[in-house]
């Protein structure tokens, strides 16, 4: 079993187990030199019984909750859609599983035209109605600027947060208790904290130091509209995949043969501005390979063999579609030199700039419990009450 590897030109340990490697953050090893991220999956898995009937059952008591919370109004759930995988075929078992779900999809117009076309394909197919909200153009761009001049790696953080804040507002909007995302934390993973971190403060906060434009249209989730959604509104966020067995190849091929969906090349390479930070800026500027958290993942439950994800996590670089930079470049306004400033510049990250993080910790025992409420994920207690 292959236990080192070489990257950036140095030798590094391996995890035992999946591909993580001693240089990610907050990495540690047990005897069996297995690592703390593969025990996390492992107590996932042992808390929701995921893939096992005991899970499915519990899933199943979820659904019934959210029929009856959802009797006699035209939606019973939200459900985030982006065009990619995941979203598109947990949209097809909420139908299956007989719920009326509404999606919401937030544009920060970097779609890809085959991401659209793919909601278009499945929203039809299954008569699903579609709450769309977009973000000025001149305005999102304005604060990926101020991100790539602070020089930390969630380039694409404000989307991710948006499309949580958009999804809840919809969901007050129409008096809906529920939403649905299409995480997997057996095929995704869980990012390290100083990877991907992200909450309204720390957007806020470069945009003020970094941005020009005012953020007029943007979302922003503040601490205290967080606070409101989980507290006040009490809606339940839930993730299904977490409970059920889920195959993204399946889900894949499924959506290929019954919808005619077409496949975008990678994971989260269905938006532009997400494909970029993925596939270029995080591994050029910081060394980081976003690839290891699927492929980890994939390599802990089975789905890839351990050896052939090593060769090609430490040994292949990332794929970067065609005409992509100069794409970016004509849009921001960029010039060669102008990319060799950003890759060029200090690192940093988010401990430098403000953010929610301690009030977070603050009312950590608060976050547990909204955890066992259905309130947040439990991936978000991990990350964002736990050491930097």
């Amino acid at each position: 079993m292959t236990t080192e590897a070489l990257k950036n030109g140095k030798r590094v340990k391996l995890c035992a187990k999946c591909i993580y490697d001693e240089t990610v953050s907050g990495i540690s090893f047990d005897d069996d030199g297995v690592c703390n991220y593969c025990h996390t999956m492992e107590d996932l898995q042992t808390e929701y019984k995921t893939g096992t009937p005991e899970g499915e059952a519990a899933l199943k008591e979820i659904i019934g909750k959210v029929k009856k919370s959802g009797k006699n109004k035209k939606y019973d759930c939200v459900v985030g859609v982006s065009g990619g995988t995941d979203s598109s075929y947990l949209l097809v078992k909420l139908k299956e599983w007989g719920l009326r779900p509404l999606a919401v999809h937030y544009d920060n117009t970097w779609n890809t035209a085959t991401a659209t076309e793919n909601i278009k394909k499945v929203l039809d197919a299954l008569d699903v109605d579609l709450y769309t909200y977009v973000v000025d153009h001149v305005e999102i761009d304005d604060i990926y600027k101020a991100f790539l001049k602070a020089g930390v790696p969630e380039l694409d953080a404000s989307t991710d947060l948006a499309l949580a804040e958009v999804m809840y507002r919809a969901a007050a909007k129409y008096h809906i208790k529920y939403i649905f995302e299409g995480h997997s934390y057996v095929t995704e993973g869980i990012s390290p904290i100083s990877n991907m971190y992200f909450d309204g403060g720390y957007i806020k906060d470069i945009h003020k130091q970094f941005g020009t434009v005012p953020m007029k249209t943007y979302p922003l989730m503040t601490f205290w509209r967080f606070m409101r959604w989980m507290f006040i509104k009490r809606i339940r966020r839930i993730r299904p995949f977490w409970y059920i067995p889920y195959s993204k190849e399946d889900a894949r091929n499924y959506l290929q043969e019954h919808f005619q969906w077409e496949y975008y090349g990678g994971h989260h390479l269905e938006n532009r501005i997400t494909a970029l930070q993925h596939s270029w800026y995080n591994y050029k500027k910081f060394n980081m390979d976003n690839r290891n958290l699927s492929m980890a993942a994939g390599v802990r439950s089975g789905i890839l063999d351990r050896e052939k994800a090593i060769e090609e996590y430490f040994y292949t670089e990332p794929y970067i579609e065609e005409g992509l930079l100069e794409y970016f470049k004509e849009r921001m306004g960029y010039h060669d030199r102008d990319l060799e400033n950003i890759l060029n510049s200090e690192c940093k990250r988010y401990t430098d700039y403000k953010t929610y993080k301690r009030y977070f910790r603050m009312i950590r025992p608060v976050i547990y419990l909204a955890v066992k409420w259905n309130l947040v994920p439990e991936s978000f207690y991990i990350k964002y009450t736990g050491k930097d």
